[in-house]
């Protein structure tokens, strides 16, 4: 997929900046968002200028609205690729599509699919993801950026290009929902979650075509959450 790429100094979010200008397929990549965000109303820390924080605009080809989970499984499985070749240690998706390694959240993606009848008509998809910040000062519990983990500055240029390779990749791939499944945090292993109503220990095992979590209690029995019914219990 070729893109069009922008590279703007200071934007309030790069998801409100393709929704304003993007045409086409385009990347638009800001030194600063003023309003970064995540999911919800959760914000993202960024120093200006030390990390990656762009914006994709596609336009899917033959994924249907019911299908449109599949958007997650390519970004969140691309950017795993893309990290494992820059470092040694596990990179994996906490799902629905954070980007972990360890216990630490070095990767936010934030989808916004708009559909058109039975069809996805486009997606932005805006990622942050840590790379050279040496610290972080606010309040999130667990951030972790690139250059933490290696001691090293990595080139922000070099890296969009390597993960554009790699969600190229993932796009034509016919295995990503597996490998998607196969990365999950956690997968596999009982762990503490937080539901609306109660704290409990589960077994994550898989997650569904429409992107439901599925766990599996203590007594056996199979339970499905939809994104944010659920939480982690880091």
């Amino acid at each position: 997929m070729d893109f069009k790429i922008i590279h703007i100094k200071e934007t309030d979010s790069t998801n409100h900046w393709l929704k304003e200008h993007g045409e086409g397929n385009m990347v638009v990549v800001a030194d600063y968002q003023t309003a970064g965000r995540g999911c919800g109303s959760n914000s993202w820390e960024s120093e200006r200028g030390r990390n990656l924080t762009f914006s994709m605009l596609i336009h899917p080809e033959n994924i249907l609205a019911k299908e449109q989970f599949r958007i997650t499984e390519v970004v969140s499985v691309a950017m795993c690729r893309m990290l494992q070749s820059y470092i040694y240690n596990k990179v994996e998706i906490k799902w629905p599509n954070d980007i972990y390694v360890g216990d630490k959240k070095i990767c936010g993606i934030l989808i916004e699919n708009r559909l058109q009848g039975t069809e996805i008509k486009d997606s932005i998809i805006g990622i942050g993801l840590n790379v050279n910040q040496k610290e972080f000062k606010s309040d999130a519990p667990n951030p972790v950026s690139l250059y933490q983990l290696t001691g090293q500055e990595t080139d922000l240029e070099e890296m969009l290009m390597a993960f554009l390779d790699c969600f190229d990749s993932e796009l034509k791939s016919k295995t990503t929902c597996f490998t998607y499944r196969e990365m999950l945090f956690r997968r596999g292993k009982d762990s503490l979650y937080r539901s609306k109503t109660t704290c409990f220990t589960a077994r994550l095992t898989d997650v569904l075509p429409d992107g439901r979590l599925l766990l599996v209690d203590q007594e056996g029995r199979e339970c499905t959450y939809a994104f944010k019914e659920i939480q982690f219990i880091i």
